[in-house]
């Protein structure tokens, strides 16, 4: 008892010092106080009890206060644990000086060790400073719980034994059992009835168009872009365009060499190993550079060229052809 009394004076010694050197550091600002209050002092092991702190200043002469507010962990000391946090509520108390403002915010705390702890002054931190305010510090009693030795310990009642069987079961879940026997009586009789006057639906008869050979096609949209005269127009650009989608497709479609997405050189590069005269070879070649630096150097060649492109890619076409080649219907 001497040894308990003697530790209960030494924690309010501590508790006083913090409270000595807490007033030290809130001299420098009269104007804003920090607090900490318990709505109980004594708890049993456990139990929660609220800590609610705040703090009161002043804003007036224009004055900008910045209150940075502790990082509260989940222990406030090793004995004591914080259990929850309530959001930051800031009111102004007299509605006759609004300039002064109150900050606060509750703490549900709990222990689980008994004894007397001490929580710390807690510290607040105004526009930066890092001395900061201080609360004055608290002691919680934490109580053990009684326990009555004049009773022997008994070993706990085991659990009653109770009967269940499936009739039990049926009438605790009867409804369950109608509405999943309901169900499947309702989907028998969908697919009964969807079975019964589902319409049977005609074969799909397949109609099998005239394949044309790649050169036709090349053939006639070289004869539409020559009758359209692009170039005869001025519309260089549109006519090598057309007329080098006009060679790519032909290649595609004869040669399977996917030259719509090839560059001029790849296209070259790929006939290497291609069993075609190196005349069909040289007039493709000078169809897709001339047509390269039109559409890409804007450049500006002759109608003798112009012509000759044309001709070149008739020639390229008409070298290369194979008669039985099919690609599709005509459009």
């Amino acid at each position: 008892m001497k040894l308990k009394m003697k530790n209960i004076k030494l924690i309010h010694t501590s508790l006083l010092l913090c409270a000595l050197l807490c007033i030290s550091f809130s001299s420098a600002a009269q104007e804003i106080k920090a607090t900490a209050t318990l709505d109980s002092n004594t708890i049993k092991i456990g139990q929660q009890v609220k800590l609610i702190l705040s703090i009161q200043y002043k804003a007036d002469n224009g004055k900008h206060i910045k209150i940075q507010w502790p990082e509260i962990a989940d222990t406030l000391r090793k004995e004591i644990e914080v259990v929850s946090q309530s959001k930051l509520d800031t009111v102004i108390p007299d509605k006759n000086n609004p300039v002064t403002f109150i900050q606060s915010k509750t703490l549900s705390i709990t222990s689980f060790d008994s004894g007397y702890w001490a929580i710390p002054p807690i510290r607040f931190m105004v526009n930066g400073d890092t001395n900061g305010i201080f609360t004055e510090p608290l002691l919680l009693h934490v109580g053990g719980m009684s326990v009555d030795t004049t009773i022997a310990i008994k070993d706990i009642k085991p659990p009653y034994a109770q009967s269940y069987s499936f009739l039990d079961w049926l009438k605790d879940n009867m409804y369950v059992v109608w509405g999943t026997l309901i169900a499947i009586l309702i989907t028998i009789i969908i697919i009964y009835v969807v079975r019964r006057f589902r319409k049977v639906k005609p074969p799909m008869i397949m109609v099998e168009t005239p394949q044309i050979p790649a050169h036709v096609i090349a053939y006639e949209k070289l004869e539409k872009l020559k009758n359209e005269k692009l170039w005869q127009e001025g519309k260089l650009k549109l006519y090598y365009s057309s007329l080098t989608d006009i060679v790519r497709e032909y290649i595609e479609n004869r040669f399977k060499i996917q030259a719509m997405e090839q560059t001029t050189d790849e296209i070259l590069f790929g006939f290497r190993n291609v069993a075609i005269d190196e005349d069909s070879k040289a007039k493709l070649k000078q169809v897709l550079i001339l047509s390269d630096l039109v559409k890409f150097a804007k450049e500006q060649p002759t109608s003798t060229e112009n012509e000759m492109c044309l001709g070149n890619s008739y020639d390229f076409v008409n070298g290369t052809k194979r008669e039985n080649e099919k690609v599709g219907s005509k459009e």
